[in-house]
């Protein structure tokens, strides 16, 4: 993160890094089905920006265009789902996951709700428990994460 490029992104493996130099204007969910496929979860998130706030500071997406109108840009190396865009718009939206710091980034707003699985309000209710709570402290090594970390610092 530097003054010119305030919010950073990529994918897990590191081969694809952007910066957005405005903060996106919009923060969504999407529960349609396209986006489920795309994404392999129960919703797709994106920050939306434009096309001239995106920055390729490593690597380039991969485009499939999953409609005659809208196009998904994804990491040619590790498949990380990266971005979403409308063919022949200026508006590009990234992965809100994929972002560095996410948590800054709060949807405020849903689209395709008829595509929300029916027992999504209950998902915060389940109980839980963090991850090395679930795995023997001789075994911590093997889940040592390899992938990129957030930032570039």
């Amino acid at each position: 993160m530097t003054r010119d490029c305030p919010i950073t992104g990529g994918c897990q493996f590191g081969a694809v890094r952007y910066c957005l130099t405005r903060p996106p204007s919009k923060i969504s969910v999407c529960f349609c089905r396209m986006c489920q496929k795309a994404t392999g979860g129960y919703f797709g998130a994106f920050a939306s920006s434009t096309i001239a706030d995106v920055v390729w500071t490593k690597g380039e997406p991969s485009v499939f265009a999953s409609s005659e109108a809208a196009e998904r840009g994804f990491c040619p190396a590790c498949g990380t789902p990266l971005t979403f865009s409308y063919r022949g718009k200026p508006g590009l939206s990234v992965a809100a996951g994929s972002l560095d710091e996410p948590a800054a980034f709060p949807p405020g707003i849903a689209y395709g709700v008829e595509g929300r699985m029916p027992w999504f309000d209950e998902l915060c209710q389940l109980s839980g428990t963090r991850t090395e709570d679930d795995i023997p402290a001789d075994e911590m090594p093997r889940y040592r994460s390899r992938q990129h970390p957030d930032r570039e610092d």
